[in-house]
């Protein structure tokens, strides 16, 4: 951990990712902790303040999110949010209760008091509100700073002790201004430094994985994709021959990705092995419907295969894998918080392995990997390339997987990325792919009637994963991906396009 950032505790937000990832932009450190973390480990790194982030509780109910009360003699600051501003007066001697109206998306916030939180910013702008409780009731020492028409303590402060309390959502795009009260609360109210740089970033972590590893070996589980690439680039630069590059074709592949992802990868000089254990995958997947099994399927998979080619080296001790901090808090979960999905490689790991984790990664949000890449060397070519998750096209087949359907979605999925990029559309999204659903519809084609699949169409813009939006793909672009898969997908016969963001729904379907 570096010393000297911002933790996030949270509790059960599903934008507390953005909290920690605003916070870096910032160029200074972020972690997120859970909220029952004890405060000795709080204090060990070290933080030049603390933010609470928003949460799906109540404060008042019997079983809420409450941080120890120790936290309070630490004199840090501390900015609450949404909940968190609830936390703070809840625990101070304030009250909350379940307010008249709720109050979800825009609402115009109107400044009462400028002070250190709202420096040089206008007295009345467009905030974005999510909460069914609010403050009734300032702690003693408190003061209102701001107001909304269903907030009468839109925003708080107990100024003697450096407290900030806002109801609104700083972190999202939508409140304006929302990064200028961050940067506030992390440079005028906290002091804190500049600390986060990715060239350093580079150094200590070279460091790391050689103190780590030592003289031992290690196999990388590479994708192609940009996480693993990175992980892998990373680990070579540190530890050179002892590091065993392994690309595992499980049979969930896009259309000609293994012999793309190999040209690739051994153009940036890895000494690459792949293995086609796609029978294997294939065969344990068959008949499972559950996302989730399949997920964890796939994980417990990927590392038994990888045990298994560990045997052929003796002094292999790691297994290398380009896990991020998105996957390590969305598969966690926080107590008092629904999980939404696992990632095969966190949540669906086997309790016992017999090969060391190294996961260089983990700390960093996907737009820093991206700026690590750039670092060390690797093309944009392979930077840029859409996020693809390591349970592959099994997640894109909504209920069983099987050789026929992985064909029809290849086709599909193929034809989609090609227009992309072929009307210079694809560096434009964050991610685009095809689902293949598990209905049939009536159709007419040449005069006859149809009877087959659907397939959705997904493309979405975000900077990182955790929020996204759909796109605003042109619509004579949309009509001629249509008519090609249908025209050219014998068992297609009808084509949709998924308008739905995140939240409420997640990027991939299942």
């Amino acid at each position: 951990m570096k010393k000297g950032g911002i933790v996030v505790i949270n509790f059960g937000s599903q934008y507390v990712q953005l909290i920690a990832r605003r916070v870096r932009e910032l160029n200074v450190y972020s972690e997120i902790l859970p909220w029952d973390t004890p405060i000795e480990e709080i204090l060990k790194r070290e933080p030049k303040g603390i933010i609470f982030s928003g949460g799906p509780a109540s404060v008042y109910a019997k079983d809420a999110p409450l941080p120890s009360e120790e936290i309070y003699k630490t004199g840090l600051p501390i900015l609450g949010i949404c909940y968190g501003l609830q936390v703070l007066a809840h625990q101070l001697g304030g009250k909350v209760a379940p307010a008249d109206k709720h109050e979800y998306g825009r609402a115009t916030l109107k400044v009462l008091k400028e002070d250190k939180i709202f420096k040089n910013l206008p007295k009345e702008f467009q905030v974005w509100m999510s909460h069914a409780d609010k403050v009734v009731e300032l702690p003693e020492g408190f003061e209102t700073l701001a107001v909304s028409d269903n907030a009468p303590h839109a925003a708080v402060a107990d100024l003697k002790r450096n407290y900030y309390g806002v109801q609104f959502h700083p972190e999202v795009t939508h409140t304006q201004y929302g990064t200028d009260i961050i940067v506030n609360f992390v440079f005028e109210v906290c002091g804190a430094e500049k600390n986060w740089f990715m060239e350093n970033f580079v150094e200590e972590e070279i460091k790391k994985i050689r103190e780590t590893v030592r003289n031992k070996k290690v196999i990388a589980a590479l994708s192609g994709g940009v996480d693993s690439t990175v992980a892998a680039v990373l680990t070579y630069k540190a530890i050179g021959n002892q590091l065993i590059p392994i690309f595992i074709d499980h049979g969930l592949l896009r259309e000609g990705e293994r012999e793309e992802v190999e040209r690739a990868l051994k153009g940036l000089g890895l000494p690459l092995r792949v293995i086609d254990a796609s029978e294997i995958f294939l065969s344990r997947l068959e008949g499972v419907e559950d996302p989730e099994e399949k997920r964890k399927i796939i994980g417990h998979t990927f590392i038994e295969v990888f045990e298994k080619e560990a045997k052929k080296y003796p002094d292999v001790e790691f297994l290398l894998q380009g896990t991020l901090y998105p996957d390590v808090i969305e598969s966690a979960g926080v107590k008092g918080a629904a999980k939404i999905k696992s990632h095969h490689n966190v949540g669906g790991l086997p309790e016992r392995m017999n090969l060391k984790l190294l996961e260089p990664l983990r700390e960093l949000f996907k737009d820093e990997v991206r700026q690590l890449g750039k670092i060390l060397g690797i093309p944009d070519e392979i930077l840029q390339r859409h996020p693809f998750p390591g349970p592959g096209l099994a997640i894109r087949i909504l209920g069983p997987v099987n050789k026929e359907d992985l064909n029809l979605l290849r086709k599909a999925d193929k034809i989609f990325i090609e227009e992309l990029k072929r009307w210079g559309l694809y560096n434009k999204v964050w991610q685009a792919f095809a689902v293949l659903l598990p209905v049939k519809t009536v159709g007419v084609m040449g005069d006859v009637r149809t009877y087959e699949r659907v397939v959705a169409l997904r493309a979405v813009d975000s900077s990182d994963g955790m929020t996204a939006d759909w796109s605003r793909l042109p619509y004579d672009f949309l009509d001629h991906v249509m008519r090609r898969i249908i025209n050219e997908v014998r068992g297609i016969n009808r084509v949709v396009y998924d308008i739905t963001s995140k939240p409420p729904g997640t990027i991939e379907w299942e």
